[in-house]
Parts: C-alpha cells; sequence; structure tokens
C-alpha cells in the first residue's frame, strides 16, 4: 500500500506544479483568443507532468544547493518550471506564427473583433 501512496503523492506533485506553472505563467504572456488559452494552458500541464522530474533534478543540479531537497520538492519544481516554460514557448512561437501567416507584419485581429 506504501507504493500506492508514493505514487500518489508523487503525481499530485507533478500535477500541482504543472498546474502552478500554466498559471504564473498566464501574467507573463496573456492569450488573445480563447483556443490560445486552452491550447497554452493544456500543453503546460502535459509538460509540467512529463518533463517534471528530469527538469527538477537539473534544476537541482545546477544550483548545486546546500540543503538536499525531498523527491517530492525535485518534480513540484522541476513540473512548475517546465510547465511555465513551455507554455511561455509556445505564446511567442504562436504570436510569431501569427505575425508572418497574415502577411501585414502585425498580428491578426481576434475573431470577435473588427477591423
Amino acid at each position: 500500500m506504501a507504493d500506492w501512496t508514493n505514487s500518489l503523492v508523487e503525481w499530485s506533485a507533478r500535477g500541482a506544479g504543472a498546474l502552478a506553472g500554466s498559471s504564473v505563467s498566464l501574467v507573463y504572456l496573456l492569450p488573445k483568443r480563447r483556443r490560445e488559452a486552452v491550447s497554452r494552458f493544456l500543453v503546460g500541464i502535459v509538460f509540467g507532468l512529463v518533463f517534471g522530474p528530469a527538469t527538477g533534478a537539473k534544476i537541482a543540479s545546477a544550483l548545486a544547493l546546500d540543503v538536499p531537497l525531498d523527491r517530492i520538492e525535485v518534480m513540484l519544481m522541476g513540473a512548475s518550471a517546465a510547465s511555465f516554460a513551455s507554455w511561455w514557448a509556445l505564446g511567442v512561437i504562436v504570436r510569431a506564427l501569427d505575425r508572418n501567416l497574415t502577411g501585414t507584419g502585425r498580428p491578426s485581429q481576434p475573431l470577435n473583433q473588427k477591423e
């Protein structure tokens, strides 16, 4: 039963970190449309869940922290960092493609606005 408890705690830490990373990144690059917000939020959650442990381990080793971190803390830190980075990067890519595909050099208007 201890294996189930540890697994549940680890997945909870990954999920909490991924949610935190996606939520904090809203402050840095706001979405223009609802579809963009949903897609970037879901990509952030997936990236946080998948790449959280590896990202956390890399951050912990790069910072060379004096205090050893618990496995859960490393997962939480990594999931939030991976989620934040992917959410932000996807937003930049979407904006760049939007500018290039419209051919005007400026972003296209949201669907609910008229020119």
